[in-house]
């Protein structure tokens, strides 16, 4: 097979197992704590280990798919919904044998190549009665091909229109439960947040229409290339900056979370930030030969190529010995 094409082959397999491992990461319950401080009203200015216990269960990671008529699925009422218990006491027509709805969590083998939402979670409020849920997305930089923010209006659509018979029935579109589509956008020029929702105008007379403007809510969060300074404006985007900068070292990544943000790291996110460095490290690497390849058959010089891309001449050498006689 040619060479180009089974190196490029890899390298899209480690940027998939790079993706992957950062929705991991960012799916943490004390990380996503720390976003619910900045996005969600109700829990500004608490401690994000307060609100760890407000996440329910354990968040959707890749598996329950966007595409209208698969995000739920049905089973017979026996006690394994993908629901929380609260869920299911809430549709009171709900008895054993009867048809129960939930997210569709099978296996990702099934209909594989649907498209995805990268994390999905559920959230108590303060009330302890009412809940919203969150949908959290990575993205590694702002698409060329669409406008990112129509995604996120569809993606939060289909979490208000799914809830259907999964979080209320029939016409209780009052137990509509509120949901966040939260876009973190990498190497950005800016660090930047903005929050979209509904608003209303009165066109003519002042009726006071009942019902929940505040049911829909995205939140773009832009991230630029460069580490912010830690303070509270930029508190979340440094954050976010760190568990998924491809420049800093693991050790570099563990001092940021433990000494600014009180983050306690476990041997399970020391792995999963371990397990991102080593595949963001075989990215850059796989970037860095590409370009070196492509200027040693343009001719340049081994010194010169040293210098653009600030590898020792040795580096260079090694590289080039490595993969010239696979490009013959």
């Amino acid at each position: 097979m040619n060479t180009e094409i089974i190196n490029a082959v890899n390298a899209t397999d480690t940027e998939a197992q790079y993706d992957e491992k950062a929705k991991r990461l960012l799916s943490n319950k004390i990380i996503l704590a720390h976003i619910l401080t900045k996005v969600v009203d109700e829990f500004r200015k608490m401690d994000p280990k307060d609100v760890v216990p407000y996440i329910e269960g354990e968040p959707f990671i890749s598996v329950v798919p966007i595409e209208p008529g698969l995000t739920n699925t049905a089973e017979r009422a026996s006690g394994n919904s993908k629901l929380s218990d609260d869920n299911k006491a809430s549709m009171d027509d709900r008895k054993e044998g009867q048809r129960i709805v939930g997210l569709n969590t099978e296996n990702t083998e099934v209909n594989e190549g649907l498209i995805r939402f990268d994390i999905i979670f559920y959230v108590r409020m303060r009330d302890g009665i009412s809940q919203v849920i969150v949908n959290l997305e990575i993205q590694k930089d702002e698409p060329a091909t669409y406008h990112i923010l129509n995604r996120a209006v569809f993606y939060v659509s289909r979490l208000i229109s799914s809830q259907k018979e999964r979080d209320f029935a029939k016409t209780n579109y009052d137990d509509i439960r509120r949901v966040f589509s939260i876009w973190i956008c990498m190497n950005m020029d800016e660090n930047s947040m903005a929050y979209v929702h509904l608003a209303k105008d009165n066109l003519l007379g002042s009726y006071p229409w009942k019902g929940g403007l505040d049911l829909l809510n995205i939140v773009m969060i832009g991230i630029a290339d460069e580490l912010s300074e830690h303070d509270a404006k930029h508190e979340l985007h440094r954050l976010l900056n760190t568990l998924l900068s491809m420049k800093l070292s693991v050790d570099e990544k563990l001092d940021i979370m433990k000494n600014e943000y009180s983050i306690s790291v476990d041997d399970k996110l020391r792995r999963e930030m371990g397990a991102m460095c080593n595949l963001s490290q075989g990215i850059k690497d796989a970037e860095n030969a590409k370009i070196i390849m492509n200027m040693h058959k343009k001719g340049y010089t081994t010194e010169q190529i040293s210098e653009i891309v600030e590898k020792s001449i040795e580096e260079v050498e090694i590289i080039i010995r490595k993969r010239e006689p696979m490009m013959a």
